[in-house]
């Protein structure tokens, strides 16, 4: 288990200075987009994307509302107060043609209150003069802003080079003092995470209604359970796309992405009588990212009306298949019906992805792969497997020594990784294989 969780950047600033505009270019021309996370402005809230190989989510924010009397600009100054608080480093853009302003000032002072890392962004500078006027905002007290135009996507690079720079260095994956198994609830809201805790817990730990979004915090209870120490996360409930009010409710997404972070297993709880909806798609892809061992939970099963598990199950897997090694239990929290199951089913998943397996078991499934399916070639170039080894758990990382890494087709790495698969098990988490060239180092 490990400490490491993906940074939070948000993005900040008045009306009309081209956050959503940053967000967009980020996510789709200078970075490598991940995953899209639930919730949006007009355009986009949420981003995860990559740089220098370390995966970041970027948080778009409205605009600072001077019109504080309003119910409006009190919700999205509220909304950006939130984003700052959760965040790891703030991005604060202001406008160069317009020049420096007052709310830009007053941005800069809720900022600066935080005691949160800030760069200072200057866009809009389309051109070498207006690059040149960017130096009246050092009066805001930032230090050197960085200018880019968002819209023509100059000075990324720099700019992303400086949130490298910013950003704690990620910390190496040790044990943790705390060695409790963590399990996250998580889902769409409405669909019982909560009842389904207080079933563990037998007793009102969480407020229950059946009001959507009635949990805000991620709320973490110790358990334990047969001699073993287990952390419940319960979280606040991930709306569909679009479905994101305004105020507190659209930055607890952020807490509900942070407890996937901490979390060993993840327990993706759905409704029995809505089934898979795109949004459960989306947070399972951001489960899958993190490499987070997984169970899917379907929920309020005493409402299932004579639906058949074995169609039910045919339908959650079609529209999981990425996800094809994660067990599926069906429940019902209000009664209690199969909750008794969950936990054990969550520890024998983290005991898979403890799971070693010694190098000469593991090469001789390897052998035995080969000599069933033939490697891929490339012209007269066949691809060799010369051995394998696990490097890590947690989850289970396999490292794999060939002739040309380039020949390692995604077909022939899914073969691989099915023949593990029936071999050993690693049921409920994923598994990694890198393939390496023969000399490389682990």
């Amino acid at each position: 288990m490990s400490n490491t969780t993906t940074p939070i950047i948000a993005i900040v600033g008045r009306q009309n200075v081209g956050k959503s505009t940053l967000l967009n270019r980020l996510a789709h021309k200078n970075l490598a987009i991940t995953e899209d996370l639930p919730g949006t402005t007009r355009d986009r809230l949420f981003a995860t994307v990559s740089w220098l190989d370390r995966r970041l989510i970027m948080v778009d924010t409205g605009g600072l509302d001077p019109d504080i009397e309003s119910v409006i600009g009190q919700q999205v100054n509220i909304q950006i107060s939130l984003a700052i608080k959760e965040a790891d480093l703030v991005l604060l853009v202001v406008d160069v043609k317009d020049g420096l302003i007052t709310p830009d000032y007053e941005m800069a002072d809720i900022i600066r209150r935080t005691g949160k890392p800030v760069i200072l962004v200057a866009n809009k500078a389309d051109n070498l003069k207006m690059g040149q006027e960017a130096t009246e905002f050092y009066s805001l007290g930032f230090g050197e802003p960085a200018v880019i135009s968002a819209f023509h996507g100059t000075g990324i690079s720099d700019l992303m080079d400086r949130v490298m720079e910013e950003l704690p260095d990620q910390p190496i994956a040790t044990p943790e003092e705390d060695t409790s198994v963590k399990l996250a609830l998580v889902g769409r809201t409405n669909v019982g995470k909560s009842t389904l805790l207080n079933t563990f817990l037998g007793e009102e730990r969480s407020i229950v209604s059946n009001i959507p979004g009635t949990t805000r915090d991620a709320i973490d209870t110790p358990l334990d359970f047969d001699g073993t120490n287990v952390l419940l996360i319960d979280t606040a409930g991930i709306r569909r796309r679009g479905k994101v009010e305004s105020g507190v409710e659209k930055y607890s997404v952020l807490r509900a992405l942070k407890a996937i972070d901490r979390a060993d297993v993840v327990l993706l709880v759905m409704d029995t009588e809505e089934l898979v909806t795109a949004q459960d798609t989306h947070i399972a892809g951001y489960v899958r990212d993190t490499a987070k061992g997984i169970i899917i939970i379907l929920n309020k099963w005493d409402l299932g009306k004579g639906q058949d598990k074995a169609e039910v199950t045919q339908t959650i897997q079609s529209r999981f298949k990425f996800l094809d090694y994660a067990p599926i239990l069906f429940v019902s929290g209000k009664t209690g019906r199969g909750v008794d199951t969950i936990i054990p089913m969550a520890l024998k998943v983290q005991e898979e992805r403890s799971k070693r397996i010694p190098t000469a078991k593991v090469n001789s499934v390897v052998t035995e792969a080969l000599s069933a399916h033939t490697p891929p070639r490339q012209g007269k170039v066949q691809l060799k497997i010369f051995y394998a080894t696990q490097a890590e758990t947690n989850p289970p990382s396999f490292v794999f020594f060939v002739n040309n890494p380039k020949l390692v087709h995604f077909s022939y790495e899914r073969f691989i990784e099915n023949r593990l698969r029936e071999s050993f098990g690693f049921f409920g988490t994923p598994i990694r294989l890198t393939f390496k060239a023969r000399g490389e180092k682990c």
